[in-house]
């Protein structure tokens, strides 16, 4: 098993097929500051190298947030102190916040506490996001005189709606969990004391599929999400399908399947 890490402000831990990615810097509610941003994309480069792993969780340390977005002491003074480093950093935390969706494994955040701004961007861009009952959303960028960033309006949208995701981003509101899950936010919502429980059967659940089958599947549905037509998107689908139906994969799961 590779090793991962050291990083500044992330912990790492790999077993059994499953990476936990604990966002580590409590103090300021997992804040994504540059070095944090840095480890993620680091982490997810390690990852993705790593074919044994068939699953990632994303959470943060301490018992009050999965992360509280941007740490805006990297955003304070005049413009000229910025430019061009800051239009540098913008397109890499892109590149950093894409990098759950676009991981070979299924990633899972897993929130418990605040989950906003940048944090909610990274939520986002997971494929699965389970919170505990206490957990608070919201993109309160404008609030600080700014607008969401790393795709997050994309994202958004895709979540929750043109609608919705304006009421967000116009008012700055922060949501409870139950109104999170009710307009798309979340995959779903638990008591605190059932999180680590649900994840990992969650964990469980897509360990048990084939693994080049439930990789094509997430291809194929990113695709289609970022497909110009449905008829783009059907043409990867198929793509897609054949490659796993000549998979020696299928062969032995439908086999066994018509054995048992």
């Amino acid at each position: 098993m590779p090793e991962y890490g050291p990083y500044r402000h992330l912990d790492a831990v790999v077993e059994d097929g499953l990476a936990t990615l604990t966002l580590d810097r409590p103090e300021t509610h997992n804040a994504l500051n540059t070095a944090l941003m840095h480890d993620l994309g680091r982490a997810f480069a390690e990852i993705e190298g790593d074919r044994s792993i068939d699953a990632v969780v994303i959470e943060g340390a301490g018992d009050e947030a999965f992360s509280a977005g941007a740490d805006l002491a990297e955003y304070a003074g005049p413009t000229a102190e910025h430019d061009p480093t800051q239009r540098e950093r913008q397109a890499r935390f892109h590149e950093i916040f894409r990098a759950p969706h676009d991981c070979h494994a299924p990633v899972i955040a897993k929130i418990d506490g605040f989950c906003v701004g940048g944090g909610l961007v990274l939520a986002l861009y997971c494929d699965l996001r389970v919170a505990s009952e206490g957990s608070t959303f919201g993109l309160p960028t404008a609030a600080v005189g700014l607008l969401p960033t790393g795709g997050a309006t994309r994202r958004l949208v895709d979540a929750v709606g043109e609608s919705t995701a304006k009421e967000l981003v116009f008012t700055a509101e922060r949501i409870d969990a139950d109104r999170a899950r009710e307009i798309g936010l979340l995959t779903d919502v638990v008591p605190t004391e059932s999180l680590d429980e649900r994840v990992a059967e969650l964990v469980a659940s897509m360990s048990d599929v084939g693994t080049a089958a439930r990789e094509r599947a997430k291809r194929a549905i990113n695709a289609a999400v970022a497909a110009p037509d449905p008829a783009t998107a059907r043409e990867r689908e198929a793509s897609l399908w054949w490659e796993q139906f000549e998979s020696a994969e299928r062969r032995e799961r439908v086999e066994s399947f018509l054995d048992g």
